[in-house]
């Protein structure tokens, strides 16, 4: 069993989160979309309260609170702004995935360079993710896409171990269509040397999943918003003489899409409690991740289709949801690579293998 009830010291952070969610970022998505990065108010405001420090380990000056944090603070920056929260937090997904690879030795090399510097930013790129190929200590190739325009430590995972790349990235931006206010980018890389990490195929595992943690948190949020605000709508939108959530049809769907997000909730919670708990999470983090991916299938079209032809306007937020949401499942290998990894986990177990729809024996 896993505790639910938060602490003290975790739920004034969380509250936290979503009063700097409320205040700094849903208020100005549209601005920073088009600034493609966060304002400097929004920049200042979470350096102030020290929500990029969750996952740092104390003795480098951050909380080291763990999954559960990062989980339960991801969903208040993801319901204000996905691509902000990524681009205000400087090592973002790379912090728990490179003391998973590196140890605290490689994150004080690495990593601790880039706290409390403007602009710095670290990614994660995913087996499947890139196109690399290394020749000794040295590293060509590319990655076709990352939200950021700025790339400081680039942590590439292989599927036993991996390296880091601090030098040599060269970054050309792209146009983006989701998480705009992270920026887009295409980075190449020829001959930039690299440094080796732990060549362990279980720490890859424990890294990859401890990103899929990361963005699996952040996309909870993008579609609790879209619910929320959907079903708002639906009670305030008036259609033959009644609000149109008091019809049949649309009840039922609001109904299944906020079933859908709480299903994908539960399956993060346990996913980043095991986490938290020392025990095998790489495939229960895969499998909130397909069960996010596929909540959002469902919660993002029908978000947009219960606003009608508003829902494609820029004056309601349901189209950026959908668009976030659609991004944010296609990082860390995306959904197909997630559900591989989720099966292998389930097989090599001796557990039951188990849906959010029952349980197959």
């Amino acid at each position: 069993m896993f505790e639910l009830e938060p602490s003290e010291e975790l739920a004034i952070l969380v509250e936290t989160a979503r009063n700097f969610a409320a205040e700094e970022l849903s208020p100005h998505e549209r601005g920073h979309e088009a600034a493609r990065g966060p304002s400097a108010s929004a920049l200042s405001a979470y350096a102030q309260i020290g929500l990029a420090g969750l996952e740092v380990p104390e003795i480098s000056g951050g909380a080291g609170l763990g999954a559960v944090a990062r989980a339960l603070v991801g969903e208040e920056l993801g319901a204000g702004d996905p691509g902000a929260a990524l681009a205000l937090d400087s090592l973002g997904p790379v912090a728990a995935a490179l003391l998973e690879v590196g140890g605290e030795g490689a994150f004080a090399e690495l990593a601790e360079p880039l706290l409390g510097v403007a602009g710095s930013r670290a990614w994660l790129a995913a087996p499947g993710d890139a196109t690399l190929v290394r020749d000794g200590d040295r590293v060509r190739g590319q990655v076709p896409w990352v939200p950021s325009e700025r790339v400081d430590l680039l942590l590439v995972l292989e599927p036993e171990g991996a390296f880091a790349v601090t030098e040599g990235i060269e970054v050309r931006s792209l146009p983006g269509a989701g998480l705009r206010a992270a920026g887009a980018a295409e980075l190449h890389l020829e001959g930039a040397p690299v440094m080796a990490l732990r060549g362990d195929a279980a720490a890859s595992a424990r890294a990859l999943g401890r990103a899929r943690l990361h963005a699996n948190g952040l996309l909870l949020g993008v579609l609790r918003q879209a619910v929320e605000f959907a079903s708002g709508y639906a009670q305030e939108r008036v259609a033959f003489g009644r609000p149109i959530a008091h019809h049949q049809a649309l009840a039922f769907l609001l109904t299944d899409m906020r079933m859908a997000v709480d299903g994908a909730r539960w399956l993060l919670w346990e996913a980043a409690w095991r986490a938290d708990a020392g025990l095998d999470f790489a495939g229960s983090a895969a499998s909130a991740f397909v069960e996010a991916v596929e909540a959002s299938r469902l919660v993002g079209p029908a978000a947009v289709q219960v606003l009608g032809g508003h829902g494609f306007m820029q004056d309601y937020p349901v189209e950026k949801a959908m668009r976030e949401a659609r991004v944010l499942g296609l990082l860390f290998g995306g959904i197909d690579a997630a559900r591989e990894d989720a099966g292998r986990a389930w097989l090599a177990s001796d557990l039951p293998l188990t849906f959010s729809h029952g349980e197959v024996r």
